[in-house]
């Protein structure tokens, strides 16, 4: 038997606007009730959805709210000991989290148990955590991707999270690939490379600065933003994939598919929700076996919350930020 404290930290949001409206507070722990369970967060990892939520670019989500749509933790309480016992290591990624109600921002989460996923690992907490929105999106878009040895593969928005999940996932899966970053500074190539890209493409303005249609496969992690213009570099029936919203645009104005799409080419899609906890597990199995480097580039602690979102807004986030407790 556990016994649970009757509070916990929460970081909470009251209005739209920067990091400064990130406010530490204590709130009493939620109870656990039919069909749902509570988790004791032990890290989680960023996102810039939070960023785009927190500034109030989310219109379904209504303040105050604790935000964070992903975490990794133990079962504190349940009513279905039988999957979810005390203690059990698991996984919880969007289901509304932070969004409907209220996220991982917080020393415990009460989530739906449909979207609470155990997990076997000997990773570290701060490893662990940057699996889950990061590494799963990277995956699942490798996926639809089909990638096979000698194809020349462009990931559009490379120095994020998923970018660098991405090149690594790659690397240890399909030996031969010719892999690019997209970077709006090359004062980042070196950076790309070290983390496993072959060279950098430089991204101005929302214009690829390469000529022709060079790519096989494309992840595009910019999204709206940019889709039009990249499928402009993409090879004759070769295969799209957008899978991030980093530009900040939701969707898209002026996009004829049969123009603009590359001859005989495929558009796809994926996205975090869509959540198969045996595909979870997979993919974590296939990173310990592989000894694939997920470490975080920066981790904080829950009382720097303020500041792990400016790291991840500023000009030197590179990679995942991780927030432990």
């Amino acid at each position: 038997m556990v016994t649970l404290p009757d509070e916990m930290r929460a970081v909470v949001v009251y209005e739209p606007g920067g990091p400064e409206v990130l406010r530490l507070e204590r709130r009493p722990v939620p109870p656990v009730r039919e069909g749902w369970s509570l988790v004791r967060v032990r890290a989680r990892g960023l996102n810039h959805s939070e960023v785009f939520t927190r500034k109030g670019l989310s219109p379904s989500v209504k303040f105050p709210r604790v935000l964070g749509i992903e975490c990794v933790g133990e079962v504190a309480s349940t009513i279905d000991p039988s999957r979810l016992p005390i203690g059990e290591k698991v996984i919880s990624i969007m289901g509304e989290m932070g969004r409907d109600f209220d996220g991982s921002y917080a020393d415990y989460v009460l989530l739906s148990n449909d979207q609470i996923h155990p997990v076997e690992s000997g990773l570290p907490w701060e490893a662990l955590a940057a699996i889950p929105e990061t590494c799963y999106t990277a995956y699942g878009s490798m996926l639809n991707m089909r990638l096979t040895s000698g194809q020349s593969i462009l990931v559009r928005g490379a120095t994020s999270g998923v970018g660098i999940a991405f090149a690594r996932l790659a690397r240890a899966m399909v030996p031969g690939v010719c892999l690019l970053g997209s970077t709006r500074s090359m004062a980042r190539e070196d950076l790309l490379i070290r983390n496993g890209f072959d060279e950098a493409v430089l991204d101005l303005d929302g214009s690829l600065q390469v000529k022709g249609r060079p790519f096989d496969r494309v992840l595009e992690l910019v999204g709206p933003a940019t889709l039009k213009d990249t499928c402009a570099h993409v090879r004759e029936g070769g295969i799209l994939c957008s899978a991030g919203q980093l530009g900040g645009k939701w969707y898209m104005d002026g996009f004829d598919p049969i123009v603009d799409l590359p001859p005989d080419g495929c558009l796809t899609s994926f996205y975090s929700g869509n959540v198969r906890g045996e595909r979870l597990a997979e993919l974590v199995s296939l990173i310990e076996k592989n000894d694939i480097d997920v470490w975080p580039e920066k981790v904080f602690t829950l009382d720097r919350m303020e500041d792990a979102h400016r790291f991840l807004e500023g000009p030197h986030c590179f990679g995942k930020i991780v927030v432990t407790e």
